[in-house]
Order: structure tokens, then C-alpha cells, then sequence
């Protein structure tokens, strides 16, 4: 009994020294991981999760009345119940053309149909990015407390839907959960005109108090020229190819066409002039560029509210012809905040096609020329080098990384930039004169 009891005390000893190294271990370890600068993602178009819900519905009577779908990319198991050309067309906005209204406030869903945001906040909301998150946890983030993700209906521009208001919250609410550290803002493709309306329309002050830098990927700031073509041929969300029926490209075209975030989208006359060929006409030979959208939002077929909506949305976000000596130092239209811009390019990019005629919802004849540019395989030169325009910032860092042959998509998950982005996140703000 007294060896039993002496070998009991030994292995007593060895389970609190091991637990006691453990500790020590742990505490170590945490110690040389420095607090991560939390993370707030603005997602790309139509990657944020959106619930739908219908109910007695009128649009259409040959899709259900009731129930509810999710409408995202890539979403794996789309609606056994609401087809495509059903989901664009309860999802199309209605427009009052009441000119007392402020613009913004011209959009309404259609009746029957509320649309919300599934599991906002979280990287649950925008599950594209799984690689991205799982890259940051490996490096000492933590999953929705130090990677939050700022979600938005992706027909609605950041002036509509309480963007602004959702945004700052979420925002503030990082703040305050990581230890009153200030954020560092990441938005990729569309994700970024989102993030700078949030930079743009918030006062310096606060920007100072809750916001690190922010890292744009592929922004599509001035906007894109292919945005143009699918006017006319539409966009299978599903997805994100050209469709492959007449039913689809009608349903799609339209859809697109009543929301203000297309024109946002769509290649700004004042950065890109006559630049680029986004839409030729068979039928009359006629080539269409930036400079000429009202032709094409004025085509026969487009509701009369497309130039109402393309002459407010259309270069929404400010770069006027992209040269930085163009923009004041005191212009609003700058962020003011320390930036490292991501871009591809190398990649020959889709910027316009050719059409049979400016019929709304025919499917794309492949036969016909197209016109491409160079650029990231989704957004050309034009748009990825615009935010050039934020050198004239005063006082804040900005860079943009150029990465050739890299692809639009593949920009969010690629290791180097990864590694450049938590780099930046960890770095400090610069201190600027209010």
C-alpha cells in the first residue's frame, strides 16, 4: 500500500506538471498572437445570402402564389419550387414615378414579396467565401467575432435599404467586441462601391474612431461595360452565365433593368467617355459606348423609367474622369482612409457585344462579334485602374497591388493577397489633420 501510495503521488505530480506546461504553453502561444484588427467583408454582387418570401402574390399566375426561396450565388440546391424566370420576375422592383419622391425612395418591392438578408452579420450570409474565412482563422481570426460580413440586397444601391444605418451598427458593434479596435473594411468586385458610399457619407470623425484602412479587391467603382449588354440579354443568377432561353433572358433582362444597382454597375461616361465599344447593332451597324447610354436605355422595349433611373445611377460613385488631379484634396468623393487596392489583369476581358437588334430579352447569338479589353476576366483596365484616383488623397496610404494573370474571383482567395490584407489590417492607421 505505501509503493501504491508513492506511485499515486508521482502520477498525481506528472498530470499537474503536464497540465501546468500546458497552461503555460497556451499562454505563450496567445501571447505571441497579437490581437487581430477585426475584419468586416462587403461581399460581390448577388453573393450575399437573400431569403424571399411570397405571399399571395399577383405578379404572375402561373408561378406559385406563396412560399419562399433563397437567391444567392452559388447557391447548390436552388427552388424545386420557383424556377428561374418565376424568381426573376418576383424579384423585379416596381418603380413610382412620382417626382416628389427622392429617387431612393422610388423602389418597392412587388406586393406580396419581402425580401431580407439570411443570417446578416455573419459568414454564414455569403458563403462564396468559405476559403477566405477558413485562411483568416488559420492566422488567428475568429469567425464571426473578428470576420464579420456586411451583407446588402444586390439590386439596391448604398443609398436605399438602411444601408447606411445597418452598416455603421455592424460596424460599431466589431468594434466593441474585439476590444475597441478599429476595423479593417474589405469589399471585392461590387462589394467595394459599397463600402466607399459608407467611407464617403461618414464623418471624420468617425471614420477615426472605428475604421483601421480598407482593402478593395477588383473594385467595380466606376462601373463595368459589359453591365450594358445585359440590358439586352439578361443574366441567369443561377448561374452567372448568359441565358440560354428566350424565357430567361426576358425575365433576367428585366429584372435587371429595374434595379438601380445595374446602372450603378454600368461603365461611367465620365471615366470612360468613348473608350470602349459595350454594344454594336447588327441590324443598323451601329456602335453604342458609354457616352451613348441614353440611346440604349431609351431603346424601343425599355420602360420609361430606365432613363430616369440610368441619368441618377450611372457614375454613383464619383471618379469624374479618373485622373487624380481632377479630384480636390477636400472632395468628399475621396475616403480618407489608409487603402491597399487589389486588381488583376492580363486576362482579356469581356466589354461588349453584338446584338441581332436593342430587343429587351434575346439570347446572346455566340456567332457574333464581341469586344474585350484587357483586364481580370470580368472587369477591364478601365475600371480596375480608377482608383488611381485616390492617390490624391492628403495624407492617407494608398497602393494598388497589381496581380497579372490573376483572375476577378480568384483575387479574394489568393494566398498572396491574402497575406497582403492580414499585413495591412495589422498595420497602424496613419494619423491625418482633421
Amino acid at each position: 500500500m505505501p509503493a501504491f501510495r508513492c506511485l499515486c503521488r508521482i502520477l498525481v505530480a506528472l498530470v499537474l506538471s503536464v497540465a501546468t506546461l500546458r497552461m503555460f504553453a497556451g499562454a505563450a502561444a496567445a501571447q505571441s498572437i497579437p490581437p487581430r484588427t477585426p475584419i468586416v467583408l462587403f461581399p460581390a454582387f448577388h453573393f450575399t445570402r437573400l431569403m424571399v418570401n411570397v405571399q399571395k402574390q399577383q405578379v404572375d399566375p402561373s408561378c406559385p402564389a406563396s412560399g419562399s426561396f433563397e437567391d444567392w450565388y452559388p447557391n447548390p440546391t436552388p427552388s424545386p419550387t420557383f424556377s428561374r424566370v418565376c424568381m426573376d420576375k418576383l424579384m423585379t422592383l416596381r418603380y413610382d414615378g412620382d417626382p416628389s419622391l427622392h429617387m431612393p425612395d422610388r423602389f418597392s418591392n412587388q406586393r406580396g414579396v419581402t425580401v431580407t438578408m439570411s443570417d446578416y452579420g455573419t459568414t454564414a450570409s455569403a458563403p462564396a467565401y468559405e476559403q477566405l474565412y477558413a485562411s483568416l482563422e488559420q492566422a488567428g481570426w475568429r469567425r464571426d467575432v473578428s470576420i464579420r460580413v456586411a451583407g446588402y440586397d444586390s439590386r439596391l444601391t448604398p443609398d436605399m435599404g438602411g444601408f447606411l444605418v445597418r452598416t455603421r451598427q455592424l460596424i460599431e458593434q466589431t468594434y466593441a467586441a474585439n476590444g475597441h479596435r478599429r476595423v479593417h473594411l474589405v469589399g471585392h468586385s461590387n462589394g467595394p462601391l459599397y463600402a466607399q458610399y459608407l467611407l464617403t457619407h461618414s464623418s471624420e470623425s468617425w471614420k477615426e474612431k472605428y475604421i483601421q484602412g480598407f482593402t478593395p479587391i477588383a473594385g467595380n467603382f466606376p462601373g463595368q461595360g459589359a453591365m450594358y449588354g445585359y440590358l439586352f440579354t439578361g443574366l441567369n443568377l443561377t448561374t452567372f452565365t448568359l441565358p440560354d432561353t428566350q424565357e430567361i433572358a426576358e425575365s433576367s433582362a428585366r429584372m435587371l433593368i429595374s434595379a438601380p444597382s445595374t446602372y450603378m454597375s454600368a461603365a461611367a461616361p465620365s471615366t470612360f467617355g468613348t473608350g470602349e465599344v459595350v454594344i454594336a447593332d447588327a441590324g443598323t451597324g451601329k456602335q453604342y459606348t458609354p457616352a451613348d447610354y441614353h440611346a440604349l436605355v431609351t431603346a424601343p422595349g425599355m420602360p420609361p423609367e430606365a432613363a430616369k433611373i440610368a441619368d441618377y445611377y450611372i457614375g454613383f460613385v464619383r471618379f469624374r474622369d479618373g485622373n487624380p488631379m481632377s479630384i480636390l484634396p477636400a472632395s468628399t468623393n475621396l475616403p480618407n482612409v489608409d487603402v491597399y487596392a487589389e486588381k488583376g489583369s492580363g486576362i482579356p476581358t469581356l466589354v461588349g457585344v453584338t446584338l441581332h437588334d436593342l430587343t429587351v430579352g434575346q439570347v446572346f447569338d455566340a456567332a457574333l462579334p464581341v469586344f474585350t479589353r484587357d483586364g481580370d476576366g470580368n472587369e477591364e483596365d478601365i475600371t480596375n485602374n480608377a482608383i488611381q484616383a485616390w492617390s490624391a488623397m492628403p495624407c492617407h496610404h494608398f497602393t494598388l497591388t497589381d496581380n497579372p494573370g490573376l483572375d476577378h474571383f480568384s483575387l479574394a482567395f489568393d494566398s498572396a493577397v491574402l497575406s497582403r490584407l492580414m499585413a495591412n489590417a495589422q498595420k497602424k492607421p496613419s494619423v491625418c489633420q482633421s
